[in-house]
């Protein structure tokens, strides 16, 4: 099968709701044997859009709560003492490896996730980002500018991103599309994978 569409998604890197969700679309692109497509995976910087860093207690909830409930074989050594206090530099980071092509820039996307849910390793620290870097063959000459980040924040708000993951793709677009999320009346997430409702956007956007 031939993609026609180009996926776009607008998430945080320390999302672990995009982290799920990222991996099932990757999973159904593999099952239709799209290899030709790359997702464009664009900025949502979260500690932007709530004025204020994730909460490190609240996202360990929610990981074991995705463990538990939908993801058991995911987050495997992600380490609650050692989050980053930022993810503006990763998401910086991911902007600078799509300037070298969108295969790079998913590649390096999805390694910094990686390095942060299934390693434990805090990719807010320069060291980690370098290593990162080191391996798609790119340079951090000096810094890591937050323009482009702060450019697909501005696009995520002009298209009425709700949150992270928000997908877009020809003229469709979905918030988290792969899980079901409501709370119990004691307020305790209930998530529940959402097949169905993938594949019927992802369907929209890889076929005619």
């Amino acid at each position: 099968m031939k993609a026609t569409g180009t996926l776009e998604v607008f998430a945080d890197i320390w999302c672990p709701f995009a982290h799920v969700g990222l991996r099932a679309a990757m999973a159904v692109r593999a099952d239709n044997g799209i290899e030709d497509s790359p997702f464009v995976i664009r900025a949502w910087p979260l500690e932007l859009v709530n004025g204020a860093p994730m909460d490190v207690r609240s996202t360990s909830a929610h990981i074991q709560d995705l463990r538990e409930q939908v993801a058991p074989d995911m987050f495997r050594d992600f380490d609650e003492e050692d989050f980053p206090s930022t993810s503006l530099p990763a998401l910086a980071l991911a902007h600078l490896a799509y300037d070298q092509g969108l295969s790079t820039g998913e590649a390096v996307s999805m390694a910094l996730r990686d390095a942060l849910f299934e390693e434990g390793r805090n990719i807010a620290r320069r060291e980690v980002l370098e290593e990162i870097a080191d391996d798609f063959e790119l340079v951090l000459d000096g810094g890591l500018g937050g323009e482009g980040v702060l450019d697909d924040w501005r696009r995520g708000r002009e298209r009425g991103a709700k949150g992270s993951p928000h997908f877009f793709c020809r003229g469709s677009e979905a918030f988290c599309p792969s899980l079901d999320i409501e709370r119990d009346s004691h307020g305790h997430l209930l998530l529940r994978r959402n097949a169905d409702q993938l594949n019927q956007f992802l369907r929209g956007c890889f076929t005619d």
